[in-house]
């Protein structure tokens, strides 16, 4: 068994280390410290959670000399959160040392970041947005910045910051030493690696599986436009103390918390369109069980420290399987239990595949509360919440009101129950939404574990240029080939549809793009693009289907991940 004091660091860092009540280092902190104590370049793949942040603070605080006047080592973090949490996490690592920490992102005034630079930091904490900002006014120089950091390396990948990093990266001094830590490894990250980093070392810490003792985990087949109904149903007759629900872009954050706070449960959105001290009311207010419920992107949920989440659901499904165990992994926390459900639409059983090939566990399909269950349900609540008051004794002033009614000649009987009649107001401003059925051969699609890949609907299939017809879209058009303008395909095509659409801003050359350099394909080997309100289709030569089905994930469109499936 290792411990802290093995590791050949300062009696100062191993002083702090003790004051935060830490005696045994992590895997990922038993492979990374020596290896960076020793200056080398290091690539950690690991989850959150695995204690990487102190992996990386205590090296470079132990390489670091206090007080030179200049930023010697640099964090470059994704998010706001994820700054001022490793900012916190070094300053708390290096208080017996003198060493000056600074966090820097977006949302809050230059003035105080740009007081705090001229007189001289030694480790700068910051998103590459706000760091870039200030390399471009001149309020921060990195050229004799020798440590560097790239943290969750594959979410600044997602955000479309690679550019920038890359712009920062230069701004430091070429004999920096370099350390990248991220949860997945695409090729863009290896690239960025084999760029930047010298003869790195790879230390891949496996992930655990999803503990699931305490999280019962659940999903629901519903059809996309039925996905609000379904969610409003669940939460009626879950026991949901405190529920984070998850999106997948800003916009749909913010509508989906309003149209929750219209059917009357108690919402708000997290996402990046709120400044600081807004995000921090809002957490306040969920934390102070003011509000039930929190509607947040991945991106916006990053650094949240709330251990007592009920539920957890997947309004949109992630496109990487790892979120998931991330999202998952934010209920049954502290041997609490804990809730996850996921909405699937009839599509999406490939996703449901895979999920449970990471977690390595298997999620429970179940059906939706019909109308007569939710009735039942408000009516057990509402029979309990009379037992409550009955069995307290504590209504002395109605009791006279009661009695005063009886006299006027009123039955007892009817007193009550025009009690409960009232009691029941709420529930009348609350109607059940009606849901659609999913169709039988769709929904049977995810019983059929055997049929991987062949659940296509072939041969009986609609027409889709049929389904296509009369639908607001827009059909790219090449000077090399014939385009039918009405949904149908050239010989030899493959069409494939994107779950981005006109909602989302998607223009053909973003579809053209997107692919082309992902996939690795020509772009002008790209056929019909038609661009729907919510999905686009897009048809592509048969010989290279395979090869863009499998760089999904990859694909961005305005720093907004995008999914690419057989239409």
């Amino acid at each position: 068994m290792t411990e802290f004091s093995q590791l050949n660091l300062k009696p100062e860092l191993l002083q702090a280390i003790a004051d935060e009540g830490y005696t045994e280092p992590t895997p990922i902190q038993t492979e990374i410290i020596p290896r960076m104590l020793a200056k080398r370049d290091v690539i950690g793949q690991a989850q959150t959670g695995t204690g990487k942040t102190a992996a990386f603070a205590l090296p470079m605080l132990q390489n670091l000399k206090p007080g030179q006047g200049y930023v010697q080592g640099l964090v470059l973090a994704p998010t706001r959160e994820l700054a001022m949490q490793v900012s916190k996490a070094m300053y708390a690592y290096g208080q017996h040392t003198g060493v000056r920490v600074l966090a820097v992102y977006g949302g809050t005034p230059y003035g105080r970041q740009i007081s705090r630079l001229s007189k001289g930091v030694d480790i700068v904490v910051g998103t590459p947005g706000r760091l870039l900002d200030h390399i471009n006014r001149g309020t921060l120089d990195l050229s004799q910045t020798n440590m560097v950091v790239l943290d969750e390396a594959d979410e600044m990948l997602s955000m479309g910051f690679i550019e920038d990093i890359e712009s920062i990266l230069d701004k430091t001094s070429a004999e920096r030493q370099t350390a990248l830590f991220s949860a997945t490894m695409p090729d863009p990250i290896r690239k960025l690696a084999d760029k930047y980093l010298r003869n790195p070392e790879l230390v891949a810490i496996k992930q655990k599986h999803l503990t699931v003792s305490t999280i019962d985990q659940r999903y629901y087949i519903v059809n996309e436009k039925d996905k609000l109904s379904a969610l409003t149903r669940l939460f009626e007759i879950e026991n949901l103390t405190t529920a984070l629900v998850f999106a997948k872009t800003r916009v749909a954050t913010g509508e989906l918390a309003n149209e929750l706070s219209n059917r009357g449960f108690q919402a708000e959105a997290l996402n990046g369109d709120l400044s600081q001290e807004a995000r921090e009311r809002v957490l306040e207010r969920f934390r102070n069980n003011q509000i039930q419920v929190l509607v947040a992107t991945d991106v916006a949920a990053r650094g949240l420290d709330i251990d007592d989440i009920s539920h957890v659901f997947n309004y949109d499904l992630p496109q990487d399987p790892e979120v998931y165990v991330h999202r998952v992994g934010r209920t049954g926390r502290a041997g609490k239990e804990g809730v996850a459900i996921s909405l699937f639409t009839p599509r999406e059983q490939g996703r449901l595949r895979r999920i449970e090939n990471v977690t390595r566990q298997k999620i429970t399909k179940a059906d939706l509360p019909t109308i007569n269950d939710i009735e039942k349900y408000r009516e057990e609540g509402l029979v309990e919440r009379m037992l409550v008051w009955l069995r307290r004794d504590r209504c002395n002033r109605e009791k006279e009101i009661v009695a005063e009614l009886i006299e006027e000649g009123y039955d007892v009987s009817a007193v009550a129950a025009a009690a409960l009649k009232l009691a029941r107001v709420e529930e009348k401003q609350r109607p059940i939404p009606a849901i659609s059925d999913v169709s039988e051969f769709e929904a049977g699609n995810f019983n059929d574990r055997n049929n991987r890949g062949r659940g296509r609907r072939t041969g009986s299939q609609p027409n889709r240029g049929n389904l296509n017809k009369g639908t607001a879209g827009v059909t790219r058009s090449h000077a090399n080939g014939d385009r039918r303008q009405h949904g149908g395909r050239e010989k030899g095509m493959v069409r494939l549809t994107l779950n981005k659409g006109k909602v989302d801003g998607v223009r053909p050359n973003d579809v053209v793009g997107t692919i082309a350099y992902h996939a690795n394909i020509p772009g002008k080997t790209i056929g019909a693009i038609r661009i729907q309100p919510q999905h686009t289709f897009v048809d592509v030569p048969e010989q290279f289907v395979t090869q863009v089905l499998d760089k999904s994930g990859s694909y961005e469109i305005h720093r907004e991940r995008v999914t690419v499936e057989m239409a």
